[in-house]
């Protein structure tokens, strides 16, 4: 080869270098400066096809009964050797040793960390990447695995199609505080600046997932920042698990994505993608439409408030109706005792001797009577008239 083919072979081969260089010495962001909507230009795969976060549609979401239960491995056994925790300025990582493991899926995955996503100002929209019928959590844990059957290593397995599985687990706020979770927020202080790191008590790293692992969602994806590597099993459980509001205050609040020396700092919030198109992937769930069925906490207080609405409801009506009745037994009694008494006086009444006609033949036996009174004094007078007759005289 002469000089000058050489020549254009080391500039051929400079060029094709240059790009790899540059993607890894560009800061990427999630906002501003090479913020979410300008990787692509500099990471090609994060225009991909196959991205992720991804929203999750139910109604969309296929059933597919050969999905297990992924099941963890070694993920409570975490021996006396402390975990690394570093901040990267994009979000907390905690190294996990390689005894810890990921079964249920068709190769044997190696855990490699877990990180977190969240938002800011405490509970509100956005937090987590992935949202299920567009509605978010208020945060997101990650745990990364890679593909140890067939690769050597997490750099060759995150550039291969079946390289990687990630298992997605949101995180809402409510009351009560997670004990698990503060095997990490209490030592966040020790990492507060970017590229700090820290050295923190092992803990049962399964106390941090759902109790459910087997109600899950399963697609292929990508890693959810830069370089986007389209590498990643997805299993994203449907059971949330819940810390409380100052746990999650903790988290937004804590850690810096500025380095230690630079005179400005910005703190660490609102780390996570939005969601990406789903073009011409299927969402697989592990459960049917009816076992999955879950009511949110909203859904749960519409039903209580209207279900006692429904009883009120229901005791006024019935209070109406017992009321009508009584009055309506009232006014019935009231007209049984009104004809009652109306009735006795009526009997009383009659029951009264009926005075007894003046009748034509009654009149007729008193004449009667008057003329023979007459005719028996007439008699009377007529024999003391022969008596005192001068014939009668001797």
């Amino acid at each position: 080869m002469d000089t000058l083919g050489l020549f254009m072979l080391l500039i051929l081969l400079f060029f094709q270098w240059m790009p790899a260089l540059a993607a890894e010495e560009i800061t990427w962001t999630y906002s501003g400066l090479v913020g979410q909507s300008e990787w692509s230009e500099y990471f090609p795969d994060c225009g991909g096809t196959s991205q992720s976060p991804v929203d999750v549609m139910t109604t969309q979401a296929k059933y597919d009964p050969s999905l297990i239960p992924v099941t963890p491995l070694g993920y409570s056994q975490h021996g006396n050797q402390p975990f690394t925790m570093y901040n990267n300025g994009h979000t907390v990582v905690i190294e996990l040793p390689e005894w810890m493991g990921l079964g249920g899926l068709p190769w044997f995955f190696t855990a490699i960390q877990m990180h977190l996503h969240w938002g800011n100002d405490g509970p509100s929209p956005g937090g987590s990447e992935h949202t299920i019928n567009g509605l978010s959590a208020d945060a997101e844990l990650h745990v990364v695995h890679y593909n140890s059957e067939l690769y050597p290593n997490m750099s060759a397995a995150m550039t291969q199609k079946d390289g990687l599985a990630v298992l997605g687990i949101l995180i809402v706020t409510g009351e009560e505080t997670n004990p698990a979770f503060n095997n990490i927020l209490n030592y966040l202080s020790r990492i507060r600046h970017a590229d700090q790191k820290a050295f923190i008590p092992a803990f049962d790293v399964q106390s941090l997932l759902p109790e459910d692992l087997g109600r899950y969602y399963r697609y292929n994806g990508s890693l959810t920042t830069p370089p986007c590597h389209q590498s990643v099993i997805w299993t994203l459980f449907h059971k949330r698990v819940q810390i409380s509001v100052a746990q999650l205050l903790k988290l937004e609040k804590i850690l810096y994505s500025s380095k230690a020396e630079e005179p400005d700092r910005m703190l660490l919030q609102d780390n996570y993608r939005a969601t990406q198109p789903l073009n011409h992937r299927v969402i697989f769930t592990s459960f049917s439409a009816e076992s999955g069925k879950e009511l949110s906490s909203g859904e749960v207080t519409a039903i209580v408030i209207g279900v006692m609405c429904g009883c009120v409801g229901l005791a006024v009506i019935v209070r109406f109706i017992v009321k009508t009745i009584r009055f309506f037994k009232l006014l019935q009694f009231e007209a049984v005792v009104v004809n009652s008494s109306t009735s006795s006086w009526d009997v009383l009444h009659n029951n009264r001797p009926a005075p007894m006609p003046r009748t034509k033949d009654s009149e007729k036996e008193k004449e009667e009577k008057q003329d023979m009174a007459m005719n028996s004094t007439s008699e009377a007078e007529k024999k003391e008239e022969s008596l005192l007759s001068p014939q009668s005289v001797p």
